[in-house]
């Protein structure tokens, strides 16, 4: 039996260095699909349709990851202390909070503006 290590088979058998392959990272690589704050237009607007009377105020049209989608939501639940949900391209907060998330999207660098 060989006192060889299984890299050093895999090595062998497809004429590769197992040290010299660097494993693709997700995190290093840029993200063609990532649009910088100040080149994204998002509508800020309050919404009612469907809930029961309860308000709501939807920010449409952000351009960019899910993750990207996420975090921003996260910052802004977090800034206004209430809860929310972000998917597809839109993100929910609970609560009539236009003038307040249209001062913290314009003061992190994108281009909003109020609808209705």
């Amino acid at each position: 039996m060989d006192n060889l290590d299984w890299k050093d088979k895999l090595g062998k058998a497809f004429g590769v260095d197992p040290a010299s392959v660097v494993p693709d990272d997700p995190a290093d690589a840029p993200n063609p699909d990532a649009v910088p704050p100040g080149k994204q237009h998002l509508d800020v607007l309050l919404d009612r349709h469907d809930r029961r009377g309860k308000k709501v105020t939807l920010i449409v049209g952000f351009v960019g990851s899910d993750d990207a989608l996420k975090e921003l939501a996260r910052s802004l639940k977090q800034q206004c202390g209430v809860g929310g949900s972000a998917r597809g391209g839109e993100i929910l907060i609970q609560g009539d909070f236009r003038q307040k998330i249209l001062e913290i999207l314009k003061k992190a660098g994108y281009k909003a503006r109020l609808i209705g």
